[in-house]
């Protein structure tokens, strides 16, 4: 005998058995099988409580078979009939995004399982309301009551909104004039009116909307570019493609994807506006409650329009009729922890599989969606032009190395006039530095020492409004210290560098009188604070905005008219492949906040490399010359689009073993045509959480399995439990 999943024993069993293999949310390769005892019914994709060791789990049913078995197989406890199934093209999809990422299957079903609660009943509450029926004796106390329970309220409450005891209440109930009643608390969406009217759309609005409305009605598997300068009105011409997909089928479902939580609350307001409904929202912000609503919702074909961050691929769609990734270029639709992918290569693939429409939009197209654009795959539709009287801003350079700032200040002489000249126009700034807190490094002067973060070789980032050192890596935080750890020198601790904190300080310094505040994840700190935030920017209430990259895309802010870039080269430090591409997306998305209404905008950009062509052809307004230049330079050493990447990082608790783990992987890469390996060589940062970081970094040729290939690496060496090795397909972070 032998033991089989979970423990079993290897016995003959009866011929009839039926046995169900179901896959686990745990980071397992493959599902486990299971009895199916005689009268419980569970089809593929059904949602079961099986055993695993001591406790109990909810999987899914992957596949079912009737034949016999050999081995004493554990019986599947429940079934879960609460929950529809999940489609079969869901769980095509898990298999095939797994195999790409080379992650365990269960690892990804349990992004798809995100909120277990919905799989539950729905909770309901007990409320009471008015029948109709007087009673026999009426008081002044219970017309009170009477007169607020012509809507559902919980007793308690309708007692407080009464001004009466609890008790005149259930006199009432008692007496027939009120009556319980079960309310869910996870109420369905209001359903999104395709037929409302949009607003008016410019020739090349009408003409991209028209191609999207004939390619939804089409059907299948098809995908599209919307490629359109900042502020040329993608997000309504994509609302047109939504509508045709819910006008051309009533359970018709639609996803969403942006990169920022923060955009998500921007574009809420005008789905609503277009649709007359609000679009069910998925992303961490939204509380445990509301994921189980949304979960539940999705799956049942209810929710017809879902808006979230990258997760929110892994929804269990009914019938999934359209994707629209908008941002596509944005690096924050890639997940560096976990499970680790891309949710625009996902979001194709979810697309081919369903299948379903896909469109991506930006201003600033990622390398790899122009490359299949140019190349047929996708249709490249254009919008060149802001609506009405809007215009693109007007960009100069300011070149740091002729003009610098004054000792210990930031802000340059040309800027400086141009934030004056815009103030005295009653108009707004924006000031970009993509750095957080108040410094990017903490240093004693008395013996040089950089302050990192315990076990790691992350610089600790000084946030002088709450006085703490912050890693921005590992989360670790720590009080300000009076001297130096290494030291131990007293009052030796300097701020080296500019965070958007101490900008703010120089900016309050400068322009005494003008309206200031910041706008950065340290400084909103929940969906209500940046809705305040926006609507204060949006009303004229702040002059200067200062802000990370969270105020580089989505906003429209009537009356900004100037966008300052205080450190324009930071994004191009390093050796980041994409530096140059990602320096310009994010220039040209935070330049374009400037002038969308009728006052003209401009852009002023501190550089000390002017001649970097990411930095020069931003200012020349030549984007499609820039993307030409970074085409030529990826294919002459073969790196994405025209070749593939893929990382592979070892990690240990000590130098040593990842040295000596890192030459055994080495020594037993597979052979294959069309690979080259580079490395192992130490990670830039080098240690984090304690552990010791290795990298060899893979290029392969496009026909090669690069997924494949990684995966078979790993599993041709044996090593130790305490090492681990992380794959990354299409790494983003050289890290």
């Amino acid at each position: 005998m032998n033991p089989g999943p979970g423990g079993a024993i290897l016995i003959v069993m009866p011929s009839d058995t039926r046995i169900v293999s179901v896959l686990l949310p745990q980071p397992l390769p493959e599902p486990f099988d299971y009895e199916l005892p005689e009268g419980m019914e569970a089809a593929s994709g059904s949602f079961v409580a099986v055993p695993l060791g001591p406790r109990e789990m909810i999987g899914v049913v992957w596949a079912q078979r009737d034949r016999p078995s050999n081995r004493k197989l554990k019986a599947v406890s429940t079934v879960v009939a609460t929950a529809p199934p999940l489609p079969s093209s869901m769980r095509a999809f898990i298999e095939r995004a797994a195999r790409y990422v080379c992650a365990p299957v269960g690892n990804v079903l349990a992004m798809a399982m995100r909120s277990r609660e919905g799989l539950e009943p729905p909770p309901t509450e007990t409320l009471v309301i008015a029948t109709g029926n007087a009673p026999d004796k009426m008081t002044a106390a219970r017309e009170k009551v009477l007169a607020q329970a012509s809507v559902p309220l919980s007793a308690a409450e309708l007692a407080r909104k009464a001004g009466v005891s609890s008790g005149v209440v259930k006199g009432l109930i008692d007496a027939g004039a009120l009556r319980h009643i079960e309310q869910t608390l996870d109420p369905p969406f209001d359903l999104p009116d395709p037929e409302r009217p949009p607003r008016d759309l410019t020739g090349e609005q009408l003409e991209a909307a028209a191609y999207l409305r004939d390619m939804i009605r089409g059907g299948g598997y098809r995908a599209a570019l919307l490629d359109g300068i900042t502020g040329s009105g993608k997000t309504e011409v994509y609302f047109e493609a939504i509508a045709e997909a819910l006008r051309s089928d009533p359970e018709a479902q639609v996803l969403v994807l942006l990169p920022e939580i923060a955009l998500t609350q921007a574009v809420t307001s005008r789905f609503e506006e277009r649709f007359g409904a609000t679009p069910a929202e998925w992303h961490s912000a939204a509380g445990s409650a509301a994921r189980r609503r949304v979960w539940r919702e999705v799956a049942a074909g209810r929710a017809r329009i879902v808006v979230g961050a990258r997760s929110a691929l892994f929804l269990p769609f009914a019938k999934l009729k359209l994707i629209v990734i908008d941002e596509e270029h944005d690096q924050s639709y890639k997940q560096e922890d976990g499970v680790i992918y891309h949710a625009r290569d996902l979001g194709v693939l979810r697309a081919s599989m369903e299948p379903c429409a896909i469109v991506l939009a930006s201003a600033t197209p990622a390398l790899e969606t122009m490359w299949n654009a140019q190349a047929g795959r996708y249709s490249h539709l254009r919008l060149s032009a802001r609506p009405g009287l809007a215009r693109l801003p007007s960009i100069t350079l300011a070149d740091m190395r002729t003009a610098p700032p004054e000792p210990g200040r930031w802000i340059g002489p040309d800027l400086t006039t141009a934030i004056e000249e815009t103030l005295a126009a009653k108009e707004q700034a924006l000031l970009f530095l993509n750095r957080r807190g108040y410094a990017p490094l903490v240093l004693c002067r008395a013996c040089g020492e950089r302050l990192k973060a315990p076990d790691s070789d992350s610089w600790l980032v000084e946030h002088r409004y709450t006085n703490m050192l912050v890693c921005h890596l590992t989360g670790y935080t720590m009080r300000k210290p009076l001297e130096c750890p290494h030291c131990h020198a007293k009052g030796s601790l300097t701020s080296v560098g500019p965070g958007v904190e101490r900008l703010a300080e120089e900016v309050h310094t400068r322009f005494r009188g003008a309206r200031v505040e910041v706008l950065s994840s340290d400084t909103v700190t929940s969906p209500e604070n940046l809705r305040e935030l926006i609507a204060r920017m949006e009303a004229g209430a702040i002059d200067i905005l200062i802000g990370t990259q969270i105020v580089a895309k989505g906003h429209n802010f009537p009356t900004l008219t100037l966008v300052g870039v205080v450190d324009a080269d930071a994004g191009l430090r390093g050796g980041d492949l994409r530096a140059g591409e990602r320096t310009f997306q994010l220039l040209q998305q935070v330049a374009g906040r400037a002038g969308r209404a009728d006052k003209p905008g401009r852009a002023i950009i501190q550089t000390y490399s002017p001649e970097s062509p990411a930095i020069a052809l931003l200012a020349a307004g030549d984007r499609d010359a820039f993307l030409a230049h970074e085409m030529d330079q990826r294919k002459l050493v073969s790196f994405p689009p025209f070749g593939r990447l893929g990382a592979v990082i070892v990690s240990a608790p000590s130098a040593e073993q990842a040295d000596e783990a890192s030459t055994l992987l080495g020594e037993n890469q597979p052979n294959a045509t069309g690979v080259e390996v580079w490395g192992p060589a130490p990670a830039p940062i080098t240690i984090l959480r304690g552990r010791h970081r290795r990298r060899f970094l893979v290029r392969s040729d496009r026909n090669v399995d690069l997924s494949a290939f990684l995966s078979a690496w790993k599993e041709r060496v044996k090593l130790p439990s305490a090492v681990r090795v992380t794959l990354d397909v299409e790494p983003y972070s050289f890290m």
